[in-house]
C-alpha cells in the first residue's frame, strides 16, 4: 500500500498520509490489565456518571459511559465530562509528567496490519501489506482507526501492547472523514477516554502514540498543539485538522493525539514531508469523529450522508488534459443522484448553486455540507451550452465509497 499525498492550499506542501508497507512482526513483554472501572449495560440506551478511583491514578475525573446499541452490535464508550480544578485543561510540558500520560493511555492503542490483493501486469497478483495504528474505544474490542489505512484490505490483523493478535473485522468506514472501526473479539480491554477537543488551546501538550515504520509500536512523542481547525485537502477533501509538533510517521496513522490528562482528544491521520519539514503532523479532532464513529457502530455506515454519484476529473477542453481550474464529469453511477438529474459524462461543472468550481476539492466540500434529500442547483456547461439542473441529493449508504464525488482512476487523469 502506497502513502496517499495530500495538498495544503496555504503553503502547497505536500501532506503524507502516515501508513507504512513491509512490516515486521516481533515479540512485547506483556503489561499487566489495568483494573476496569465501568460495568458494561445491555439495556437500551444508557448514560451513566461514574467517579472513576485508582484506574485513573493521578489523573482523576468524572465519566460519561454511553453505550451505543445498533443493528451492527453493542459498545460502551467512555467520555470525559470532568471540568474541575485538578484537571489539567491546559497543561504543557513543563508541569505535567510525559510518563505518566504513557502508562495511562499506551494499553489503548494497537498495531494495525493488513493485506490487500494487488493485481500486476499480465493479471498477476502479489499480496501487499500495510500497517497503521488503532485507538480501543470499548472494552469489548471496537476500536477506531483510519479509512486510508483499511482500505482495500483482503485481512486485518489488530495487535494488543501485551502481544496478543486478533484477526479484525470491518464494522464500517468512511472515506469522506478518513475514519474506520473495526471489531475484535476480546474482552477487557483498556479503551481510551474520550477529552473534548473543543477546549484545546494552542500550547496544550499533545502525546501522540502509535506505531510508526510499522514495526515500532508503542511509541510515544510529545509536542504541542500547534494550531486548530487547520484546513488540509486530503483526497480532494477539505478537512479541519489539529496540528501538533509531535513527531508523526508512517504508521502513526489511526493512532492517538492524547491531552495531559490522558484524555483521547484527536485520530492522527496526516503529517507533512519535504525537505526541511518537520514538526507538522495532524489529527482529526475528536469531537468531529465521534458521530462517524457512533454511526459506524450503530448502522455500518454515515446515516444521511449526501451523495451526488459521480466521479469526478479535473480537466481541460480536451477532457484529459490537466487543468484546475476545469472540472468535469467523469462517470455517472447509474441510478444514482446525477443519473435521476440528467447530468452526463463530459459535463463540465460550472457552478453548485451560488459558489463557482475550479477544483474536485470544491463540490467535495459543497456536497458533504448537505444531507440526503438536500436540493442543489448544478450549472454545467455541455456541447457548448449551459445548463441548470436541480438534483436532489441521495443517501452514500456504502461508505466505504462515500465520497461526495470521487476522482477518476490515476490511469485516466494526471493528477
Amino acid at each position: 500500500m502506497e502513502d496517499k499525498q495530500v495538498n495544503n492550499n496555504e503553503t502547497n506542501e505536500t501532506i503524507i498520509l502516515g501508513e507504512y508497507t513491509n512490516t515486521n512482526d516481533k515479540n512485547k513483554e506483556p503489561k499487566p490489565k489495568r483494573d476496569s472501572f465501568f460495568k458494561t449495560h445491555k439495556n437500551a440506551v444508557l448514560i451513566s456518571t461514574c467517579v472513576a478511583l485508582s484506574a485513573l491514578g493521578a489523573f482523576g475525573g468524572t465519566m460519561l459511559a454511553i453505550q451505543l446499541n445498533g443493528g451492527m452490535g453493542k459498545a460502551v464508550l467512555y467520555q470525559s465530562v470532568d471540568t474541575s480544578k485538578n484537571k489539567n485543561n491546559n497543561a504543557t510540558a513543563t508541569n505535567v509528567s510525559i510518563t505518566d500520560i504513557a502508562n495511562e493511555t499506551m494499553d489503548s492503542v494497537v498495531e494495525i496490519k493488513t493485506e490487500s490483493v494487488s493485481t500486476h501486469s499480465f493479471f498477476q497478483q502479489a499480496i501487499v501489506s500495510g500497517a497503521g495504528s488503532g485507538v480501543i474505544l470499548s472494552k469489548d474490542g471496537y476500536i477506531v482507526t483510519n479509512h486510508h489505512v483499511i482500505d482495500g484490505a483482503s485481512k486485518i490483523t489488530v495487535t494488543t501492547r501485551s502481544g496478543k493478535s486478533f484477526e479484525a473485522k470491518l464494522i464500517g468506514s468512511d472515506s469522506a472523514t478518513d475514519l474506520a472501526v473495526l471489531k475484535i473479539e476480546a474482552e477487557d480491554l483498556q479503551p481510551a477516554v474520550l477529552g473534548d477537543s473543543s477546549k484545546l488551546n494552542v500550547g496544550d501538550t499533545a502525546v501522540a502514540i502509535g506505531n510508526p515504520l510499522g514495526s515500532l509500536g508503542g511509541t510515544v512523542t510529545s509536542g504541542i498543539i500547534s494550531a486548530l481547525d487547520r484546513e488540509v485537502t486530503i483526497d480532494n477533501q477539505k478537512m479541519q485538522l489539529l496540528q501538533t509538533n509531535a513527531a508523526i510517521n508512517p504508521g502513526n496513522s489511526g493512532g492517538g493525539l492524547f491531552n495531559a490528562n490522558g484524555e483521547l482528544i484527536g485520530i492522527v491521520n496526516a503529517k507533512s514531508s519535504g525537505n526541511s519539514i518537520e514538526g507538522l503532523g495532524f489529527a482529526i479532532p475528536i469531537n468531529r469523529a465521534k458521530e462517524i464513529i457512533n454511526n459506524l457502530i450503530e448502522n455500518g455506515y454515515v446515516k444521511g450522508r449526501a451523495s451526488l454519484g459521480v466521479t469526478l476529473v479535473n480537466g481541460s477542453d480536451s477532457f484529459f488534459e490537466e487543468d484546475t481550474t476545469q472540472v468535469y464529469i467523469y462517470e455517472v453511477s447509474k441510478g444514482g443522484a446525477a443519473d435521476k438529474a440528467g447530468l452526463k459524462r463530459g459535463d463540465q461543472i460550472l457552478k453548485i448553486d451560488d459558489t463557482s468550481i475550479k477544483d474536485i476539492s470544491d463540490v467535495t466540500t459543497i456536497i458533504s455540507n448537505h444531507s440526503a434529500g438536500d436540493t442543489i442547483k448544478m450549472t454545467v456547461l455541455r456541447d457548448t451550452q449551459t445548463k441548470t439542473i436541480t438534483v436532489t441529493l441521495g443517501e452514500a449508504s456504502n461508505t466505504n465509497n462515500a465520497d461526495a464525488a470521487q476522482n477518476a482512476p490515476q490511469n485516466n487523469n494526471r493528477q
